[in-house]
């Protein structure tokens, strides 16, 4: 269940925000409105949104002939394939809930999704390289409730997807208040919380997404980041895409050199990336023979994109960028596609609705002053007021009166404008003084030499915490010493010039392509740092 008090409920209706919709009916209405418009382009295959709504129809009445019951969840696993959206759309139509596992999850994390949800189910697709048999079969054994397991391709033992098909015999549309799905929250710490989300409150937040993004039945949206993280879903996303009536175009990785073809063939009109990714778009983009006019805008979130990457966009993409901070729990934001370029360049934008309540607190829970920086709190008609069976999680994330503690520190602005400043944990206390890690990678990436940077904490008897800075070095020839200098000459306070700086290839990433710095902490803590590298190798 995910319920708002009903003073909550009946205002958000009263305004509009909750109509009513439901997942069924989107895609009915545009199979209905529009059924020979290409709704999905997968490698070849072509699906109109007549053909998609018959397929998903088809799988409902399979899935409910397995013996599955409205109201029970299923565990999806599906990299960025056309199939997600028939077995997505089919629970959906059959009464069923999905639980969203990334492509790039293993056994660990699909089976406590699967644990924790009571899945009564587990759909994969047989394909990305890797065989999800094999973790079927494991699975099985982790998770007691589970008694089916469909897979697209090859399913030897188990039920095929493609078999799995009826007709008839179908529940009718589910109630708008009840929970459509549950994702999974963000971050790369920890295993994954399970947000509910009801079908009014996510149809409300990329319904309005589009209005802000300027999505219509002309867009044309670059799935690049993996199609069952929130990012890509809903901001505005597939789903936005496809309740406007435009075209979903999956790209089975990110990599410039799959995504740049596609966004020439398909005339890709917008797509959205993590900062990581856009940097690589960034520096293979001059190179690049591939013809990318069409793309009109390129939302970068997921994590903070510092000012120094943010200038970059236009004049080596030749396209807007549109800076989205938001989370799987509810609260987004974006920059306007007609906001200034310093509002651009240097927030991470302003919240969706007008009622959203955004509170930004001390340490102990009381208001700052506006521009700065403390603990973001969310309450509004798309945030959720509890994660899905999880008390102790529950009793640490949500205020008494309903506020979600997002975990980001912030500072908002005038005009509700929020500038990210990072994860509260991303924040070095170094002797006494705290440091934004955002803030130094932002310097460091003003550097024509360096790539991209991280910065994490290393313990340290007299200081506390010392800085490190991991950086991705342009150059082989660049120098800790030339780094340092550099940074001096940023004109900042000496205590934020890192005090250690390790040159690596790349960085560890978590499932959805963020830097995972707990991953870079390991490593630290694993003795990576055996001595300071002066050069790059």
């Amino acid at each position: 269940m995910q319920t708002w008090p009903e003073e909550f409920a009946a205002r958000y209706r009263a305004k509009g925000y909750w109509r009513g919709e439901t997942f069924p009916a989107v895609l009915r209405r545009q199979a209905e409105a529009r059924p020979d418009a290409v709704a999905v382009v997968d490698e070849g295959q072509r699906w109109t949104y007549g053909e998609l709504h018959r397929r998903a129809e088809a799988h409902a009445a399979g899935f409910l002939a397995l013996g599955l019951k409205p109201g029970e969840r299923v565990v999806v696993q599906f990299a960025n394939v056309a199939d997600f959206f028939s077995v997505v759309f089919g629970l959906f139509r059959a009464g069923l809930v999905p639980v969203y596992a990334l492509a790039a999850h293993r056994l660990a994390e699909v089976a406590h999704l699967a644990r924790r949800s009571q899945a009564a189910a587990y759909m994969a697709g047989d394909h990305a390289g890797f065989d999800y048999r094999a973790l079927a079969r494991a699975l099985k054994a982790e998770a007691p409730t589970l008694r089916h397991v469909v897979i697209g391709g090859d399913a030897q033992e188990f039920t095929a997807l493609e078999a799995c098909v009826g007709e008839g015999g179908l529940p009718g549309d589910p109630d708008p208040s009840a929970v459509a799905f549950l994702q999974i929250s963000g971050g790369s710490t920890g295993l994954p919380k399970l947000i509910p989300r009801t079908h009014d409150d996510y149809i409300y937040s990329f319904r309005a997404s589009n209005g802000i993004c300027g999505v219509t039945q002309e867009t044309v949206y670059l799935v690049a980041l993996p199609v069952a993280h929130n990012f890509p879903m809903s901001s505005p996303g597939h789903m936005g895409t496809l309740y406007a009536g435009g075209r979903v175009v999956l790209a089975p990785a990110p990599s410039p050199e799959v995504a740049f073809p596609l966004i020439a063939q398909e005339k890709v009109t917008l797509t959205g990336l993590v900062p990581p990714l856009a940097l690589l778009w960034m520096q293979a983009a001059p190179g690049t023979p591939h013809d990318l006019s069409s793309l009109a805008v390129l939302q970068v979130g997921g994590a903070k994109f510092t000012p120094e990457a943010a200038r970059r966009v236009r004049p080596t993409l030749g396209c807007t960028l549109q800076q989205v901070f938001g989370m799987a729990e509810g609260l987004v934001n974006y920059t306007r596609l007609d906001d200034p370029g310093d509002i651009v360049i240097g927030t991470q934008g302003r919240p969706i609705s007008p009622d959203d309540e955004v509170l930004v607190v001390d340490d102990l829970g009381h208001p700052v002053p506006e521009g700065t920086a403390g603990h973001l709190l969310a309450r509004g008609a798309y945030t959720i007021r509890a994660y899905h069976d999880d008390p102790s999680a529950n009793a640490r994330s949500f205020t008494a009166d309903g506020f979600y503690r997002t975990g980001d520190i912030v500072r908002r602005l005038p005009g509700g404008y929020l500038e990210v400043r990072g994860r509260a944990g991303d924040h070095i206390n170094r002797a006494g003084e705290k440091i934004s890690a955002e803030e130094v990678e932002d310097h460091l990436i003003a550097h024509p030499a360096i790539f991209d940077a991280a910065i994490v904490s290393i313990p340290d008897p007299a200081l506390g915490e010392r800085t490190c800075a991991f950086v991705i070095p342009r150059v082989k020839t660049l120098k800790v010493s030339e780094v340092k200098a550099f940074m001096r000459r940023r004109g900042i306070a000496e205590f934020k010039v890192p005090d250690q700086v390790v040159f690596v290839d790349a960085f560890e990433t978590t499932a959805a392509g963020k830097v995972s710095r707990k991953e870079l902490r390991a490593r630290l803590r694993a003795g990576f740092l055996g001595g300071q590298e002066e050069t790059a190798s």
